[in-house]
């Protein structure tokens, strides 16, 4: 198991320290273009294609994989040959990482634990709270686990060693990371095994991600998360009923959105999964059968966008 992550807190910031920062608002970002410069705790101009725009924006002093810190990188060891499953955890706050091993090919069988048909990739994208199990043939040598932080100009860094030889730098080339086979949930499809039995929405539930960095007033269909009243504006859904939501972004940054207690399908057979990337401008449309009664809360897995009021409720009528 690797577990990915951005850190900061005791090194250069708290969180809460972020939080206050972020809270301010970015004011009018208009003439920054493409610069890319850190601003204390905050990152401007960390862009990615993969993730339609704004990448994010917290600097981070250290990237870690298992924990360790690239310039102490984790290292595993393996045989040639042998056929490896990795199950790789991006439990970040602000970051999104594309996985790669130098000099492999990747196979992905899961998503959020639950098995896809499988699909051979160079190197794939994980949100925050997004979980990919991959499968791995190991070659012979010592080779870089990267998982570079996507549009943020820094990478986390691991090594895995199945034979003598001496350990590349953690600033090394890794050809996997310029090709264009990059694994998304959009290229997913779920197993026989787990994929919903067909049936129409009983309930649809629109919502829509909303709010900016200028103000930074991130919430769901207008409206910020009230943590003093935190059923002001669930959604009611009941108890056997197959739901459907459809969440559009009207941001212009990506966001991870993640719902608690069930899991859901993607729409038109994809993936079976609990935290999905919706791009700037994108719907995503996934359905779930109301089987486990509750006050459930659905977010942003970015903590600071949840924190400040992207975050609602999905509760079971009595």
């Amino acid at each position: 198991m690797l577990i990915l992550d951005d850190w900061l807190d005791g090194v250069t910031a708290t969180p809460d320290q972020v939080l206050t920062d972020l809270s301010k608002g970015m004011g009018d970002m208009g003439g920054m273009g493409d610069m890319f410069m850190r601003m204390g705790n905050l990152l401007m101009g960390a862009t990615s294609d993969l993730l339609g725009g704004d990448a994010g924006d917290v600097y981070y002093p250290h990237y870690l994989i298992n924990g360790k810190p690239k310039a102490d990188p984790a290292q595993f060891t393996g045989t040639p040959g042998a056929r490896v499953r990795i199950r790789v955890i991006n439990a970040g706050s602000d970051t999104a990482f594309r996985f790669a091993i130098g000099g492999h090919t990747l196979t992905i069988t899961h998503t959020d634990g639950f098995p896809v048909d499988p699909v051979e990739v160079d190197s794939v994208l994980i949100g925050m709270g997004e979980r990919y199990d991959l499968q791995v043939t190991l070659d012979d040598g010592v080779f870089p686990v990267v998982a570079d932080a996507e549009g943020k100009q820094d990478r986390a860094f691991a090594l895995v060693r199945t034979a003598a030889g001496t350990a590349p730098a953690s600033d090394v080339p890794v050809a996997e990371l310029g090709t264009g086979r990059v694994g998304t949930a959009a290229g997913l499809s779920a197993t026989a095994s787990v994929t919903l039995h067909q049936a129409s929405p009983d309930r649809v539930v629109h919502l829509a991600l909303t709010g900016g960095m200028e103000a930074y007033d991130w919430g769901i269909n207008g409206r910020r998360f009230d943590m003093n009243d935190p059923l002001r504006d669930a959604h009611a859904i009941s108890m056997g009923e197959r739901v459907q939501l459809r969440i559009r972004n009207d941001t212009e940054m990506w966001h991870p959105f993640h719902l608690h207690g069930h899991t859901y399908q993607h729409a038109n057979g994809g993936p079976r999964k609990d935290t999905s990337i919706i791009l700037p401008g994108q719907t995503l449309t996934v359905d779930f059968d109301a089987d486990n009664p509750g006050q459930w809360v659905a977010h942003c897995h970015n903590i600071y966008h949840a924190e400040t009021g992207m975050t609602t409720v999905l509760g079971y009528q009595s």
